[in-house]
C-alpha cells in the first residue's frame, strides 16, 4: 500500500480535518469570498501540499518525492481544467454567487470519495493484471485526442439530471442553499440538488481520466492518494481566485492533451516492459526505453509553463476571456436571484466595465468580434441601463465615462 497503516490513518484524519474545517468555517454561512480570502487560502493549501512533498522527499527519498510532485502537479493542472466545466454547470443552473462555495465543496468531497475508490480498484487491477497498463495508456491517448476537439458546452445537464427533472417536481427558484423546499404545501426538490448531482456526475468522468494519468507516474498507492487529495483541497478557493481568468487559458487544453498523451505513451512503454500477453512478443517482455520520473516531471512542468505563458500573452485569449466574462457578468447582473449582496452587484458591474474596456483596447479586429456577438451587445446594454437606473435611485455609485462597443 506504499506506507505503514499508522501513516495512512494520520494522513486520512488530517485530510478529513481540512475538509471539516472548510465546512465549518468557510461555507456554513453563505457568502462570496473576497479575492484576498481566496488568494490567502489557496496559498495555504498549496503550501501544505508542498511541505508534505518535502517530507516525502526527505523520508522516502528522491524517487518517491519526484513521483509525488509529478503526480501533484499533473492532478492540479487537470483540476484547473475541471473548473471550466464547474463554471459552465453553475452558470447554466444560475447558482447564486453566495452559494457557489458550498456546491464546490460538495463536488470536492464527492470527487475525493470517488477517486479514492478508483485508486484502490486501479491498484488492485494493476497488481493482478499487467495488461491494465495498456488499457490505462489507451484511455489517456483517447482523452488527449478528445481534448483537441472543439469545446462544447453540453455539460450543464447530464442524464441523471434530466431524469430527475422528469421524475420529480423541481422548484424553479432557489431557497438559499437548501436541497428541498415547500411549495403549495408540498416538499419538492430545489435546483441546488440538481447542481450537486451534475457536479458529482462530472467528477466521476474526471476521475476516469485523472486516475490513469497519475498511475502512469507512480504505482505507489499512498503517493497516488495523497497527490490526488492535495490537488483537490483548495480547489474551491482556486475557483474564486481564477474567476474571470479561466477563459483566458485558451491553450491549456492543448497543454493537458500533450501531458496526457506523454503519460499514455509512458504507460504503454511500461506495459511492454512488463508484458505477459501471449500475442505480444510471445508473452515475453519487450525491451524498450522507459521514461524516468525526472524526465516526466520536467516535461509536465515545461508544457504547463509554455501553454500558460502563451495563453496569458495571447491577444486572442484576452479577447475571448473578456467577451465570455462580459456575457456571464451581464447575465448575472440582470438576474435578481444571482446575489442579494449590494457589494457583490457593484463588483459585477465594475468587472463588466473593465471587460468592456479591455475589448475596446484590443483594437478594431477584436472590437468587431464583440460587435458581432449580438446577444452579448443586448445583454451589455440592458445591464448598463439597469445600473444607470440604480444610480438614479441612489442604490449604486456612478460609473466612469462609457466606452462605446457599438458602431456610431
Amino acid at each position: 500500500m506504499g506506507a505503514p497503516t499508522w501513516v495512512w490513518l494520520v494522513t486520512v484524519v488530517a485530510i478529513l480535518g481540512l475538509l471539516g474545517f472548510d465546512y465549518v468555517f468557510h461555507v456554513r454561512k453563505a457568502h462570496t469570498p473576497t479575492l484576498k480570502e481566496s488568494a490567502t487560502w489557496s496559498a495555504i493549501y498549496v503550501a501544505i501540499a508542498l511541505l508534505f512533498g518535502v517530507g516525502v522527499l526527505v523520508i522516502g527519498g528522491g524517487a518517491m518525492g519526484g513521483e509525488y510532485f509529478a503526480g501533484y502537479i499533473t492532478e492540479k493542472a487537470l483540476s484547473v481544467d475541471n473548473l471550466f466545466v464547474f463554471l459552465i454547470i453553475m452558470t447554466s443552473f444560475r447558482v447564486p454567487r453566495e452559494d457557489q462555495q458550498k456546491v464546490l465543496l460538495f463536488g470536492i468531497t464527492f470527487s475525493l470519495i470517488a477517486r479514492t475508490g478508483f485508486i484502490f480498484v486501479g491498484a488492485a487491477l494493476i497488481n493482478t493484471f499487467a495488461w491494465v497498463f495498456y488499457l490505462f495508456g489507451l484511455i489517456l491517448l483517447m482523452t488527449a485526442g478528445n481534448m483537441l476537439k472543439p469545446d462544447d458546452d453540453s455539460h450543464g445537464e447530464n442524464f441523471v439530471v434530466r431524469l430527475a427533472r422528469r421524475l420529480f417536481h423541481v422548484s424553479e427558484h432557489y431557497d438559499g442553499d437548501k436541497l428541498f423546499t415547500v411549495e403549495d404545501g408540498k416538499r419538492i426538490l430545489t435546483p441546488m440538488l440538481l447542481v450537486m448531482v451534475a457536479i458529482g456526475g462530472t467528477d466521476i468522468l474526471f476521475a476516469l481520466d485523472s486516475i490513469p494519468a497519475i498511475f502512469g507516474l507512480t504505482q505507489n498507492v499512498y503517493i497516488v492518494f495523497t497527490a490526488t487529495a492535495f490537488s483537490l483541497l483548495g480547489l474551491r478557493q482556486l475557483y474564486f481566485l481564477l474567476d474571470g481568468l479561466l477563459d483566458r487559458l485558451i491553450y491549456l487544453s492543448y497543454g493537458l492533451a500533450a501531458i496526457l498523451a506523454f503519460i499514455g505513451v509512458k504507460l504503454i512503454l511500461h506495459a511492454l516492459h512488463e508484458n505477459n500477453i501471449p500475442f505480444i512478443n510471445d508473452g515475453e517482455a519487450v525491451h524498450v526505453v522507459e521514461i524516468s520520473t525526472g524526465l516526466s516531471l520536467s516535461v509536465i512542468l515545461g508544457v504547463l509553463v509554455v501553454t500558460i505563458v502563451a495563453s496569458l500573452f495571447s491577444k486572442r485569449g484576452r479577447a475571448q476571456n473578456a467577451i465570455a466574462n462580459a456575457r456571464r457578468h451581464a447575465a448575472a447582473y440582470l438576474d435578481s436571484e444571482y446575489t442579494a449582496d449590494p457589494a457583490e452587484r457593484e463588483r459585477i458591474h465594475n468587472a463588466l466595465l473593465a471587460e468592456r474596456d479591455i475589448i475596446v483596447s484590443l483594437g478594431p479586429k477584436y472590437l468587431q468580434l464583440a460587435r458581432e456577438e449580438t446577444p452579448l451587445m443586448e445583454l451589455l446594454e440592458r445591464a448598463l441601463a439597469s445600473h444607470t437606473a440604480a444610480v438614479d435611485r441612489g442604490e449604486a455609485t456612478p460609473a466612469g465615462p462609457p466606452k462605446i462597443l457599438r458602431e456610431e
